[in-house]
């Protein structure tokens, strides 16, 4: 039996462990948080944080696992590629490349070195005179967020210079190293992009683009609030994209995995890889990938993660119109009740709600906020537009 180390212990890891055990693989599953809800599902439970690659070595060489995987769980990444590095496990590729792509400050460096479209960017880890007047230089807006959290933590849109301090404060205090990105605005025409995709031995065998959708009355309004595919991006620009995402990967030397890809087409018309990180997405993308195509991320992540072939993996073709809502409120306070128009239950899916009445909501500050998903189905493009155009009416999330 095949031994399957997984970091962290969040929902989105529950798929990942019924894949597993339908491979006949003993599931791990480690972090610092017991009550975590994948927990439940796993073999083997140990409590250390996954941040701490030389526990994790030292655990994984003392179990005798054969692969280990950080799926949807971003602080986990760099220490599974450390891990497999040292014990000589199948990943995605280097440590030194996967160290890369999770430092967002590291991976505009070697976006602009390896002349990709990217928007100016300066990582930075202390705030002086010297990083406001590189910033005054910058075309405004600008977007300031930690090198090294996911989720849409920490991150601010900043339009005035007098708020640039306040907002860097902010994003240090969610980045695990200190250390801040600043960069550029990049308005995007229509929509951005977030799902994820595939590559096997190096090529991208197949990936998928969404719509992304995010609340502007959200407590943060960077934090993705729904999803539809298919994308909204011309044939040209997907083509534009995957040829890009193709060299990227090539640069890297990356191998065999699924990775979450955020990527969006500029004003000015050119593609930009906006975020590219050896895991599968949370929000369940892979998820989403499967309902609508009968592709599976998931049970491929896994196999490749224990060195076994992948399969099945072909062009994405999604049978009708897929949407997927992130269930939130934009207040806190206790949970009552979810209210869903009449007009949507013939659309639904699936829906899975994460709480009970009375139970304590957050305001939808990050992905960690949502309380549930909402997953559709619809028979033409401007029906699911309309739904989603109209979400925030239809759908209701009512707050004690």
């Amino acid at each position: 039996m095949k031994k399957l180390m997984l970091l962290g212990g969040l929902r989105y890891l529950i798929p990942v462990i019924e894949a597993a055990h339908k491979e006949g693989c003993h599931v791990i599953t480690c972090d610092y948080l017991p009550d975590n809800i994948a927990h439940k599902y796993s073999d083997e439970y140990h409590n250390l944080s996954i941040t701490d690659k030389e526990a994790v070595l030292e655990l994984a060489r003392k179990l005798g696992i054969d692969g280990i995987m950080s799926f949807a769980v971003d602080p986990g990444v760099t220490t599974a590629a450390y891990v497999a590095e040292n014990l000589n496990l199948p990943f995605a590729g280097s440590y030194k490349s996967v160290g890369i792509l999770q430092n967002k400050a590291l991976f505009r460096d070697f976006l602009t070195v390896n002349n990709f479209n990217v928007p100016k960017a300066k990582g930075c880890r202390a705030y002086d005179k010297s990083l406001e007047d590189d910033i005054l230089n910058f075309n405004w807006p600008v977007i300031v967020k930690p090198v090294d959290s996911a989720g849409s933590k920490g991150v601010t849109r900043v339009d005035q210079p007098d708020k640039l301090k306040e907002a860097f404060g902010f994003a240090r205090s969610f980045s695990l190293s200190g250390q801040v990105i600043i960069e550029e605005y990049i308005e995007k025409k229509g929509y951005s992009s977030d799902s994820d995709g595939f590559s096997v031995n190096g090529k991208l065998e197949c990936v998928s683009f969404n719509s992304q959708y995010f609340d502007d009355e959200a407590s943060n309004p960077y934090t993705p609030s729904a999803y539809s595919w298919p994308s909204s991006f011309t044939q040209g620009q997907e083509a534009e994209l995957k040829s890009e995402l193709q060299r990227l990967i090539t640069l890297l030397n990356l191998k065999t995995s699924v990775y979450n890809i955020e990527v969006r087409v500029g004003k000015n018309d050119k593609p930009y890889i906006m975020e590219f990180t050896p895991r599968g997405g949370g929000n369940r993308l892979s998820e989403m990938v499967r309902y609508g195509s009968g592709v599976d991320f998931i049970t491929n992540a896994v196999r490749g993660a224990i060195g076994l072939p992948v399969d099945n993996l072909s062009s994405l073709d999604f049978d009708g119109y897929w949407a997927e809502i992130i269930l939130h409120s934009n207040k806190g306070g206790k949970f009552d009740s979810l209210q869903i128009d009449e007009k949507l239950r013939k659309n639904i899916v699936e829906e899975d709600l994460w709480l009970a009445k009375g139970d304590p909501v957050n305001s939808f500050q990050g992905a960690n906020d949502a309380i549930g998903t909402l997953v559709f189905k619809f028979e033409t493009q401007n029906e699911m537009e309309s739904a989603l155009k109209n979400r925030s009416k239809w759908i209701n999330v009512i707050i004690s």
